[in-house]
């Protein structure tokens, strides 16, 4: 049961993508060459949403996770935040502050989770390579687009 919490949390910061998609003003913008194809955003987040929710559910099976799960509680809400900032309202600067702190959070839960649990490291280790290319992303358009 555990384990649907999670995916219920990760489901409702998915909603923000379908609410606030990129559309015209997206395409405009000036992306880097790096930029992933459009095809890929979808399944590389249904594939972290995933992974989270297992992450989250695994944590709660050990003790002393506690600091950890509130960075998961944090990432979530960062996570969610950060769709409607770039996509909704066309916030660039106050996006990549969003992101940075999110990949903060995440680095921090990855490395805490490591020294809980080996495999919940792991599992989370996917989520913070995509925030990297996300944040270089993010600054490359924050950069080339003013």
């Amino acid at each position: 049961m555990t384990f649907y919490i999670y995916l219920l949390a990760c489901c409702a910061a998915a909603a923000t993508g379908i609410i606030f998609k990129p559309g015209a003003w997206y395409e405009s913008l000036q992306k880097p060459g790096f930029t992933p194809p459009n095809w890929a955003f979808p399944v590389a987040w249904t594939t972290i949403y995933l992974l989270l929710a297992w992450a989250g559910y695994r944590l709660t099976l050990i003790p002393g996770s506690e600091i950890v799960l509130a960075l998961w509680a944090a990432q979530i809400a960062l996570n969610t935040l950060w769709t409607p900032v770039f996509f909704g309202a066309h916030r660039i600067v106050i996006a990549m502050v969003v992101l940075a702190l999110l990949w903060v959070v995440v680095a921090t839960m990855v490395v805490m989770s490591f020294q809980l649990d080996v495999v919940t490291g792991l599992i989370l280790l996917p989520y913070l390579a995509w925030l990297s290319v996300a944040a270089a992303l993010n600054f490359y358009i924050l950069r080339h687009n003013r």
